[in-house]
């Protein structure tokens, strides 16, 4: 694996984002994350995308220094990519940590609305489901397999939040610091149950933040049959512990 432009003086927020075969959509995502009123810096974490992916994550690089790169070999996962993000930005000294999806289905607007939130709470839970929040674009099937999923989940790993399978948090370092990221078992989309479920084990503080999700604007999806039988047996197992 290797990092590209690391910072000297780590600014108080990063956004990590997991890719594989995004180049159509990650350079308009960065940009639209730098002109943010908050200053945060970019992680991208590539998994070897045959779409120059990575190529395009080097040239923003190379005009700012707020932009970075972790390349790894092959497709590991996007729970271990965003485990090894976490990594790479809390050994650099950054204590305020966004997640986000590559495909412009999380909007970079609602990002301050969730740091706003780490002043009273170590974790900010993006909802796709609170009375306030919104979904554009996704059939009714696609917003049925997910609002399964989520009622599904919750009550097995004991969540008391209405999404607990979105890909849009934001973390204080010291929360992230007790989830024991090396205990984390799931490699799929369960990590982001997982890590909720962690988190309330550690005792972290949660809040839920509505957004606006809408479907990818460009590129195909990932999800697999692997990753909803992972989603659907996953629970179980971290559970209880096996």
């Amino acid at each position: 694996m290797r990092a590209l432009a690391e910072t000297l003086e780590p600014p108080r927020a990063i956004v990590v984002i997991p890719t594989l075969d995004e180049a159509e959509n990650i350079v308009s995502l960065a940009r639209e994350l730098l002109a943010l009123p908050v200053a945060v810096e970019i992680l991208v974490v590539d998994d070897s995308s045959r779409d120059g992916t990575a190529d395009r994550v080097r040239a923003l690089g190379a005009e700012t220094r707020r932009v970075h790169l972790l390349e790894r070999p092959r497709r590991m996962g996007l729970g271990t990519a965003y485990r090894d993000g976490f990594r790479w930005a809390l050994e650099r000294g950054f204590d305020r940590l966004v997640q986000m999806d590559a495909d412009h289905s999380h909007r970079p607007a609602d990002v301050p609305r969730l740091l706003d939130v780490l002043d009273r709470a170590e974790i900010a839970v993006g909802s796709r489901y609170l009375p306030a929040s919104r979904i554009t674009g996704w059939p009714r099937r696609r917003w049925l397999l997910s609002r399964g999923a989520a009622l599904y989940v919750a009550p097995i790993l004991g969540l008391g939040v209405s999404d607990p399978m979105g890909g849009f948090k934001a973390y204080r370092a010291s929360a992230l610091g007790r989830m024991g990221l090396d205990a984390f078992q799931a490699t799929g989309y369960l990590f982001q149950a997982e890590s909720l479920y962690r988190a309330s084990r550690a005792g972290c503080s949660m809040e839920e933040v509505a957004i606006h999700f809408q479907d990818r604007v460009a590129g195909v999806s990932k999800m697999t049959g692997g990753i909803i039988l992972e989603a659907a047996l996953g629970p179980w197992r971290i559970r209880f512990g096996r």
